[in-house]
């Protein structure tokens, strides 16, 4: 599609802020007014339009897509999007080590454990490891804990949450990178998702095309914590 507007810009609302395209606010996918609840992400949000070419790059719209996600998906229907999330924490990329006896075992335990231990300290709640890949669930107190949690977050945090967490596999570190300000720091989490990932790439080969795919996987995380952090801002 060409690009249809010439001037970007946003304005404030009763209720937030919303990204104009000459002077015409914008709507979500569904017809409902585009508002955001920060200054921060309505910038971020008229960079990505003001940034694009003569001609739209749909790929280049996360920030528009997660905030459409949002408030048409996600608003109506917290706690069902909250149960979607914990699931992972029951099945917790982090949780699911290697055999003792394994050098990769070894290498989980020196990067999973001391975010596993403060997660647990931070939530309040008590986590059980597996090594092997046979399911052990959860205990409900701790599931419990954790969806209370996320039906505490806004519609908006819970979409970048939902994303971050779909992406690594992992609630500990979708959660995590809450306490994240930096971000080198929050690379240094999705690297920690992706160890056994990266541990094979490193054992048997790199392939081009899987290192395209890991590095936009890596900026999909990103954008997820970046857009959080617009909206905590």
């Amino acid at each position: 599609m060409k690009r249809f507007y010439d001037a970007v810009d946003m304005l404030q609302t009763e209720t937030g802020w919303q990204v104009t395209l000459d002077g015409r606010g914008l709507k979500t996918v569904k017809g409902s007014p585009q508002i955001v609840p920060s200054q921060t992400l309505a910038k971020a949000l008229a960079q990505e339009w003001d940034s694009q070419g003569e001609k739209l790059d749909p790929a280049k719209f996360q920030l528009r897509d997660m905030t459409d996600y949002a408030i048409d998906v996600v608003s109506s229907d917290i706690a069902g999007h909250a149960d979607k999330i914990v699931t992972y924490g029951d099945t917790d990329t982090l949780l699911y080590r290697g055999d003792p006896e394994d050098a990769l075992y070894a290498r989980q335990q020196q990067v999973w454990e001391p975010l596993v231990s403060a997660f647990e300290q931070r939530e309040g709640i008590t986590l059980t490891r597996i090594s092997g890949i046979i399911h052990k669930p959860q205990s409900e107190d701790a599931l419990a804990k954790l969806r209370e949690r996320l039906c505490a977050f806004s519609n908006f945090e819970l979409a970048g949450i939902e994303t971050k967490t779909s992406l690594a596999a992992s609630l500990i570190i979708a959660l995590s990178a809450l306490e994240r300000d930096e971000e080198p720091d929050a690379i240094a989490l999705w690297q920690a998702a992706s160890l056994e990932e990266e541990w094979q790439a490193d054992l048997w080969g790199r392939d081009l095309e899987a290192e395209h795919r890991r590095a936009k996987r890596q900026n999909d995380f990103l954008t997820a914590w970046s857009f959080v952090r617009a909206v905590r801002a």
